[in-house]
Order: C-alpha cells, then structure tokens, then sequence
C-alpha cells in the first residue's frame, strides 16, 4: 500500500498511482471540436451579403487579396476572392470596402470578465467574436449575455487551485486526485470547454487534470508560478497562460527555487518577483533554447498576455527592475515565436496601457513590438487561436464554408497594426452587430 504524506506530497502521491496516457509518440490528443455556451442568434438564411473592394486578409497567413469579395449567405461564407473572379449574388447587400480590410472575426484567448458585465458586448463591437474566460464560474457570464449581443463564450469555469488560493472566489479547490478528476467532471458536465491549472497546484496533480480533461475531451491551460513549465507541459498540458508563467523554468534551479518558495509562502510575492525573475534571465542560455524547442516540437500554445505586465520607463510607479523585466518578456515572445512556439493573442480584458475595450488592440501592438510580424499577429489572433480552440473547423479564417464572423477595420493593419483600432463593422454568425453611442 502507497503511504502518502500530508499536504503537497499527498497529491503528488495520488497521481503517481495513475499511469500516464500523454504525452505518446504520435503528439497532443486528437481533441473534439469544442462549443460556446451561448446560442448565437441565426440570420435569415436566404439573406446575402456581398463585401465589395476590400483587402482580403483570411487568417492563414498568405498574401492578401487586394480588391476583394466575401460573400456571405445565412451564416456561412461561400465566396472568397479577388473581385474578377468572385461574383457577387443578385439581390445581396452590397458593402463597398474600399479603403478598408476585411478578416476573421479575432479570438481573445486569455479574457477576464472582473465583474464588468458590459466588457464582453464592448469586446464584441470592437472585433472580438469570440472569447475564453480562463478562470470564472459559468453562471458569472449571465449578466453580460442579458446586456446585448457578446462574442462567442468559450468558457473554462472555476481555475482549479490548491488552498491557500490565490482568488477564492473564482477558484474550485481540488486536494487529491479524486477530487481533481470529479473537479474537471462537474465542469465539463457544466458546458466548460477547457480546464484552467492554477499555480498552486503541485506537478503531479496537473497530470491528473490534464489526463482527465483529455478523457473528456477538452483542453488542459494553466497559469504557473511554481511548477516548472517544461514538467508541466511533459506532464500533459496544452497551453500556458502568460510568459511569465515560463520564469522559474528560465533562471538556474537555486534562484527557481528561492522565488518557487516565496510565492507558495504568499501569494502576493509573484507581483514584484515576476519582474525580477525576467530582469534576471539569459535569452541566450542553453536552458532558453531548450525549453522553446521544447514547447514548438510539443505544439504547446501559448498565450503571452504581455499588455497586463506591461511596465514602460515614464510610467507612474515603474521600477527599473519591473521596466527590465517587461523587456526581457517581450524579447522572449519574440524569441518564442522565432523557435517555432505556438503564440497566440489573449488580452487579458483590463490592462495598464490601454482604455476599456481596447486591451486586444494592445495586445496585438505589443506582439509586433515584441518582433512577430503584424501577420503573424494577425494568425494568432485569428487562425490559430480557432486551433487553440479547437473551432478551426468552423471559425479562425475566411473561407467558404465557414461561419460569417468578421471584421472590417479602415486601412491596411500588415502596414500598420495600428489600424486594428479603426473598427467600421463587426459581423457575427452572419448578422452586422449593431454599434452604440461612443464606440
């Protein structure tokens, strides 16, 4: 009989009695498509819209179409291409692009609600079709779902977290394997389309939950501070949330261990010691190397969310310790998706550098800072985070076939991502989303 200590050690020891199904040779699970709590409001199905002379950027990362048609009809895209040899269907409702880019409607993969139950709609009228909660009950999305329209929710319910939690209210705390496997049960049952890890819970107790949300068919994400991110992600995970969840894994074990031990003595020491885990870091050092090749050959998503840590010389407060480290974060994004890593955009719903409602567009700003190309900005917004998802069957790109969830924005973003800001429409499930005073 396998004899278990008290505390950590206790949920270490439930999980080693589990075998391991993933990681296997043949890569990550085959996953099902995943869906959105909310019933999205059908357009008439014999209604066609035609969007005429606009720049076609279709989320897969090819050139663009200049002088292009989309054609939709119902909620479906069923023509896509350049203007000469797209034709555009008698009857439809015929809106002139020039002057204007067309795309996937952008997905937010990181999105806080924070008791703003009018962010989603905003979120929605600004480009955002659709959005995961990373972190939240379910029932907590009920209030802004009676407000108005809000892009498609992909929700992960309650983060699982070990006590002392860090945010009791928004935690599911789970203390031994059984609990952890009943924890992702009572979620997924619930409509949850991914698990959320929080960073109290020990190594072996993130094997158990990734192993469990893949038995029932959605994906393991976690935000870590004091489990290494490569045994993490060899422990089954699919996605790390925010670049500094890949600090201790970056740094030599002893200082790893200092600030492991800090943050699990408080909570609250993760707020400063982020920063000076990163001013620290060697983006040459072989550990860097091999923790990004690591991740891309794993095909692990991750999602920076560099605009919440965002910390400028000038700002009000900053550090130099907090400005050097936000450097190095975003250096290492950039060094990421170079590797081959897997990056995708997530905004985090509030952030420092940005008003309400436009924390996505600085998200995708820091990206391009950080060295991504606005088209790759763009793909991880888009395309990739659909295959974050696991929606890439239906949503992510402007294709015929697909759902007719889009956005048109005044001016070229692959010149300047800038023009993310200048929102003229947003199309969702096929219907135009009305805007409000002040959008």
């Amino acid at each position: 009989m396998r004899v278990c200590l008290l505390g950590t050690l206790a949920g270490l020891c439930a999980c080693a009695s589990t075998p391991v199904q993933w990681p296997s040779p043949d890569g990550p699970p085959k996953l099902p498509p995943a869906h959105e709590i909310n019933p999205i409001a059908p357009p008439d199905a014999a209604r066609s819209v035609a969007i005429v002379g606009a720049t076609l950027i279709d989320g897969r990362g090819g050139p663009p179409v200049r002088d292009a048609v989309v054609v939709v009809r119902g909620d479906r895209i069923v023509a896509a291409g350049a203007r000469g040899s797209t034709a555009v269907p008698a009857g439809a409702e015929v809106v002139g692009g020039a002057g204007l880019s067309v795309l996937p409607g952008l997905i937010d993969a990181h999105f806080h609600l924070d008791g703003d139950d009018g962010l989603p709609g905003l979120a929605l009228r600004r480009g955002v079709t659709s959005l995961r909660e990373p972190g939240q009950w379910i029932e907590a999305y009920d209030a802004a779902r009676k407000l108005g329209p809000t892009p498609r929710l992909f929700l992960a319910g309650p983060l699982l977290d070990w006590p002392e939690p860090a945010y009791p209210e928004s935690a599911l705390l789970v203390r031994d394997a059984a609990e952890a496997r009943w924890a992702v049960d009572r979620l997924v049952e619930r409509g949850a389309s991914a698990i959320k890890v929080y960073f109290r819970l020990p190594l072996g107790m993130i094997e158990v939950i990734a192993q469990a949300a893949h038995a029932r068919g959605v994906i393991a994400t976690a935000h870590l501070e004091t489990v290494d991110a490569a045994a993490a992600v060899r422990a089954g995970l699919d996605g790390i949330e925010h670049i500094t969840s890949l600090g201790t894994a970056l740094v030599p074990p002893r200082e790893a261990e200092r600030y492991r031990q800090s943050v699990i003595a408080d909570n609250a020491a993760r707020f400063e010691g982020r920063y000076q885990i990163f001013s620290g870091i060697s983006l040459e050092a072989p550990r860097t190397a091999q923790l990004l090749g690591m991740l891309a050959a794993r095909g692990t998503f991750v999602t920076p969310t560099l605009a919440v840590f965002e910390r400028r010389a000038g700002n009000a407060g900053a550090t130099e310790v907090q400005v050097r480290g936000f450097e190095a974060m975003m250096k290492l994004v950039g060094k990421a998706r170079r590797a081959g890593v897997r990056v995708v955009v997530g905004s985090h719903g509030a952030v420092p550098g940005a008003e309400r409602g436009w924390a996505y567009q600085r998200e995708m700003e820091l990206l391009v800072e950080s060295g991504l190309s606005p088209m790759e900005t763009l793909v991880a917004g888009t395309l990739e985070n659909a295959r974050f998802f696991h929606v890439d069957d239906r949503l992510g790109s402007v294709e015929p076939g697909k759902i007719a969830d889009l956005v048109l924005v005044e001016g070229d973003p692959l010149a300047d991502i800038g023009a993310m800001r200048r929102v003229k429409r947003v199309m969702l499930n096929g219907r135009w989303v009305d805007r409000q005073k002040g959008d």
